[in-house]
């Protein structure tokens, strides 16, 4: 039993796949906020373009 929990206290395979996880969180958060602003930028410049074309 002793050696059965010494080697799941030291299988390190399940902390890397929660770290890998939240790096990939982490991306996902930074992909979105930049993708939100780039679009709101994106939208005002049309709304611009539209309003000076009318």
């Amino acid at each position: 039993m002793k050696k059965l929990f010494a080697r799941f206290a030291a299988d390190q395979s399940g902390a890397t796949a929660i770290e890998y996880g939240l790096i990939a969180g982490l991306i996902a958060v930074v992909i979105i906020s930049a993708v939100t602003t780039l679009g709101t930028r994106i939208s005002a410049k049309f709304n611009a373009i539209a309003a000076n074309l009318s």
